[in-house]
């Protein structure tokens, strides 16, 4: 990272964020919630939607690549870093728009946004509780909880490309499925998402959030750093299971004989199967060598080829 390009973006960020806000080789593991993984070249804390943008477009002059990463969960992180640019959206508002919407900035997180929500009596997002990451990165992923997906609740979202132009998209043009929405394929940026609410009464949201989470401590390693899922469900209209297995990833690495198996300071959980914990000495290339290993140990047994829902950031 010595070359004038180089500098001249460095030089670009520090007069648009400051010195102290620009880092240079700065590890990643701490931002993630698996704690591995290896530095950003640069790392740009942004505050607000006009700082994704301004950092965005300097970016995108410079010829520099960029990673967005929120709440550091769903992602695995290589030991060598990443690439260019990295930016962390912090903070963000939460606003209600009008009868039946609420306005959530990319960088709220999830959690933070079903306290808001049913504090202010309205329902709607309420057995999201427990739910790790941003706003963004569920929007991303389309994250999915007891049968449901994020992105049925979303009545429109800000975007901005990678030039800086930004855009209000409906909800019927997200290309949402099954972890799945457009932005994996544009590379377009949430900036905020419009959420469908309705009238509830607080008491009784808050007994649906506390029974999220209580079903969320009793079956998953939450005393323990993972990503979540690992592994997509199979499909049952794609996928060939055998005769009376559920579709479960969890399900198929569990009947494999694979919870507990160890991969350096790797392990796929004892609790639930679809988790690989870090058992604190963890590497980046320890864990993805046990979600290979697994892949492969599933569909020996079974048949059936384990789909990612983990995303892997940067170089192995």
């Amino acid at each position: 990272m010595t070359g004038a390009p180089d500098a001249r973006f460095d030089a670009a960020l520090v007069e648009a964020f400051g010195r102290a806000r620009v880092g240079r080789d700065v590890p990643l593991a701490s931002f993630t919630t698996f704690k591995v993984g290896g530095p950003a070249d640069w790392l740009v804390e942004a505050h607000g939607a006009e700082e994704v943008r301004r950092a965005l477009t300097l970016a995108h002059e410079a010829g520099q690549s960029v990673t967005i990463l929120g709440g550091g969960s769903n992602v695995l992180i290589g030991d060598r870093g990443i690439r260019g640019l990295v930016i962390r959206p912090r903070g963000g508002a939460i606003v209600e728009e009008g009868p039946g919407r609420v306005r959530a900035d990319a960088a709220v997180t999830i959690n933070g946004l079903v306290r808001w929500t049913v504090g202010r009596g309205l329902a709607g997002l309420e057995a999201w509780a427990g739910t790790p990451g941003t706003v963004g990165g569920g929007i991303h992923g389309n994250a999915h909880y007891g049968g449901r997906l994020l992105g049925e609740l979303v009545a429109e979202v800000r975007l901005v490309d990678r030039e800086g132009a930004v855009k209000d998209v409906p909800q019927s043009a997200m290309e949402f499925g099954y972890d799945r929405s457009r932005l994996q394929r544009t590379g377009e940026v949430l900036l905020s998402a419009v959420f469908r609410v309705g009238a509830g009464d607080p008491e009784q949201l808050r007994a649906v959030a506390r029974q999220s989470l209580a079903f969320r401590k009793r079956t998953q390693p939450l005393d323990s750093p993972s990503a979540g899922c690992i592994f997509q469900n199979p499909d049952p209209g794609i996928d060939r299971l055998p005769e009376g297995m559920p579709a479960s990833a969890g399900a198929l690495v569990d009947r494999a004989g694979l919870k507990g198996r160890t991969m350096g300071g790797a392990r796929v959980s004892p609790t639930h199967g679809n988790f690989i914990v870090n058992d604190g000495q963890a590497r980046a290339a320890d864990i993805r060598a046990l979600v290979e290993l697994c892949r492969r140990e599933v569909q020996a047994r079974f048949g059936v080829v384990l789909r990612d829902e983990i995303v892997c950031l940067g170089e192995f």
